[in-house]
């Protein structure tokens, strides 16, 4: 009888490793790949300590596209789609996409500069033009056809 108590003991001990180990996984890989996804206005009312990495959406502005011609990059202002008074001024450095202009909807990861207030980018992603448009029935169809 001895013998089946400490079998139950030792499965017990062992569940409880592998669920602690499982745990501690699970709680370090969410702490360290969290990142906040914001539009301008969300990110302009947080505190700059807590966008220290962060995903920022937003339209790049008609005015303040500085091209870079000594290196690749960017600086740019992102305003907030729902109110376009809002924006922060955005550095990237890199490969700029070819689709990038102004009026464009842009996903930018980076962090944000409080001293400068300035959100230092370092992948940007840029929304593509839909070639289809809606008809009258709510279907996608290509520009110019009958439907």
């Amino acid at each position: 009888m001895s013998t089946a108590k400490n079998q139950k003991w030792v499965y017990l001990a062992a569940i409880l490793l592998v669920g602690t180990g499982v745990g501690y996984l699970l709680i370090s890989g969410l702490s360290q790949n969290s990142v906040y996804f914001l539009n301008v206005s969300e990110a302009l009312a947080m505190p700059a300590e807590k966008l220290t990495q962060a995903r920022l959406f937003g339209t790049v502005a008609d005015n303040g596209i500085e091209h870079d011609p000594s290196s690749l990059g960017v600086s740019f202002f992102a305003q907030d789609s729902d109110d376009p008074n809002q924006t922060i001024r955005v550095h990237f450095r890199g490969a700029v996409p070819d689709t990038f202009k102004a009026g464009v909807e842009v996903i930018l990861e980076g962090s944000f500069t409080a001293d400068t207030r300035v959100f230092e980018a370092t992948t940007m992603m840029t929304k593509c033009p839909s070639k289809y448009e809606k008809n009258d029935k709510g279907q996608m169809r290509p520009p110019g056809s009958v439907g």
